[in-house]
C-alpha cells in the first residue's frame, strides 16, 4: 500500500469549527464520491484532541504548532495514483478535488507526504468505531 498523509491548516478566514464542519460534511462526501475514479482505497480524517494528554505528548517531543487536521489516503500502489489521473474522468475528479481543497485549506502551509506502508499491528474491532461529534 501507498499512503499519502496531508497535514492540514485551515484558511485563516475560517474558525476551527467552520473548518471541521466543512471538512466533514462537504469534503469527506466528495472524497467518497471520487474515490473509485481516483483509486483511493481508504480515506481518514484526523481531528485534533485538545487535551492535557495531547499537550503533554507535544511538550515531550518539542512538537511544532499542531495542524487543524490530518488526512490519510491509501492507494494500492504508485501506479494507481498516476494512472487514475491519466484518464479524462480522473483529471476532472482531481481538478474537482483540488478546487474544493482551495476553498477551506491553506494549501501553502499544509504539507503533504507519500509513504510506502509496512504494517506491524493491524487489529481492528468495528464495534469500537465512533462517529465524530460536532
Amino acid at each position: 500500500m501507498v499512503h499519502l498523509v496531508f497535514g492540514i491548516r485551515r484558511k485563516p478566514s475560517m474558525t476551527q469549527e467552520e473548518f471541521l464542519k466543512y471538512w466533514r460534511e462537504v469534503h469527506g462526501p466528495l472524497i467518497q464520491r471520487l474515490a473509485p475514479t481516483l483509486r483511493i482505497r481508504r480515506y481518514d480524517q484526523g481531528y485534533p484532541l485538545n487535551t492535557d494528554i495531547a499537550s503533554a505528548l507535544a511538550s515531550v517531543r518539542s512538537a511544532p504548532e499542531p495542524f487543524d487536521g490530518i488526512c490519510s489516503l491509501w492507494f494500492d500502489n504508485l501506479e494507481d495514483i498516476s494512472e487514475s489521473v491519466s484518464t479524462k474522468e480522473g483529471r476532472a475528479a482531481a481538478r474537482e478535488l483540488q478546487a474544493d481543497e482551495a476553498r477551506f485549506i491553506d494549501l501553502e502551509n499544509s504539507p503533504i507526504w507519500l509513504y510506502h506502508d509496512a504494517t506491524f499491528v493491524n487489529e481492528y474491532d468495528p464495534s469500537l468505531v465512533v462517529a465524530p461529534s460536532n
